[in-house]
């Protein structure tokens, strides 16, 4: 697999940016799951029918790009920010922007607060906020409710401490699925040929710095404001959830389509938390559309 480009941003803080295709077409921004990395092309045989650019970056912590410094938080305003300096840097001053679970609220965050760079945007089995339709287990919450005055750097030190424990011994296929909310609704998904190699090659890339981009990533998301409201997304918006989603299903879904200014929700009968990869030519021809 091609290594990732290192780039360096004005913070000095250093992010791998991985170049997934190239095409004649339109950019589009990967944003990935937590945990995840930025190495994932769903269905590399469709992204390349569509003749796009494909980029992802490594969110702090996770790959090859550097955990956030002592004193900051790795929010998801913090991560729209690193993809959007990524885009200056490159000057592209187009994209459309596709996140799935975690990273939709990048790509979200990415098009509230840079309206005239991202037209459109795909979320995929990403959460609503849990406050609005509760999803995280009630003694994760109360955990994290108790880090919640702490400074950054107690709380990425404490949360990787809990993480490390989760982090399978063993790097094989099933362990690494279970760390993604993988459900017997997927095995559907990862018979798509490579999809399971491709899932679990990303998955490593995701702990390569063990629970350091975890630990930082949840505490953006629960513990820091999101920095955008879903009323700030002006890009056309496509909203797909999976029927049998054990973590983020219809009702997310629901509260994105009525929360969001111009989207659309899509329900996948019958899938779970995986299906970006069955989905994802559908995700293209909403960003990518041939003319």
């Amino acid at each position: 697999m091609k290594k990732p480009e290192i780039f360096t941003l004005h913070s000095g803080r250093k992010v791998a940016v991985h170049r997934l295709a190239k095409g004649d077409g339109r950019t589009i921004v990967f944003c990935h799951p937590a945990p995840g990395a930025g190495n994932l092309d769903p269905e590399p045989e469709e992204t390349a029918k569509r003749d796009i650019t494909l980029i992802a970056t490594d969110r702090p912590g996770y790959g090859e790009s550097q955990p956030v410094a002592s004193d900051e938080w790795a929010s998801v305003a913090n991560a729209a920010e690193d993809v959007a300096e990524v885009l200056r840097q490159l000057n592209i001053s187009s994209v459309g922007a596709v996140g799935w679970s975690a990273g939709g609220r990048i790509a979200l965050a990415l098009a509230a607060r840079y309206p005239d760079l991202v037209d459109r945007v795909v979320i995929l089995a990403t959460p609503a906020p849990d406050e609005a339709v509760p999803w995280i287990p009630p003694e994760q919450r109360q955990g994290l409710e108790a880090l919640r005055d702490l400074p950054p750097a107690d709380v990425h030190s404490r949360l990787a401490a809990q993480l490390a424990k989760q982090i399978p011994k063993s790097t094989s296929k099933e362990k690494l699925l279970a760390l993604l909310g993988h459900s017997p609704a997927d095995e559907e998904a990862l018979k798509i040929s490579g999809a399971a190699d491709r899932l679990t090659s990303m998955m490593r890339a995701a702990l390569a710095q063990g629970a350091t981009g975890m630990a930082a990533d949840i505490a953006g998301y629960c513990l820091q404001p999101w920095g955008f409201k879903p009323t700030e997304v002006r890009a056309k918006a496509l909203c797909l959830y999976g029927s049998k989603d054990p973590i983020a299903g219809s009702r997310h879904g629901a509260w994105w389509q009525k929360n969001l200014p111009q989207a659309r929700l899509e329900m996948v009968p019958g899938a779970g938390h995986l299906l970006i990869f069955p989905m994802w030519q559908r995700v293209l021809s909403f960003l990518a559309p041939k003319k």
